[in-house]
């Protein structure tokens, strides 16, 4: 009886702490977003979405500032649309 509540104990504790990661991730991938996205007049909803999905495959890497620094993360430059432009605002 002990070790299935040990067992549950342990189990329970490490879906928790990869919950903790998942989210911490995403708020980071957001506050850095919000700041790329933050001068972007046309279309804001579209480069915030945008913003988000390369900072995930990029590991959180999103270039400094409202536009370009786009070398500080060779993954975020690299990543291209279904066009050959550039899919990363």
């Amino acid at each position: 009886m002990k070790l299935i509540v040990i067992q549950f104990f342990i189990i329970s504790l490490l879906l928790t702490s990869s919950f903790f990661k998942i989210s911490s991730a995403d708020s980071l991938c957001d506050g850095k977003c919000k700041v790329r996205c933050s001068k972007n007049d046309r279309e804001p909803d579209k480069c915030f979405k945008l913003c988000n999905i390369c900072c995930h495959k990029c590991n959180n890497c999103v270039p400094s500032g409202t536009y370009g620094n786009k070398d500080e993360c060779p993954c975020y430059r690299d990543m291209k649309n279904s066009k050959g432009g550039s899919k990363c605002p």
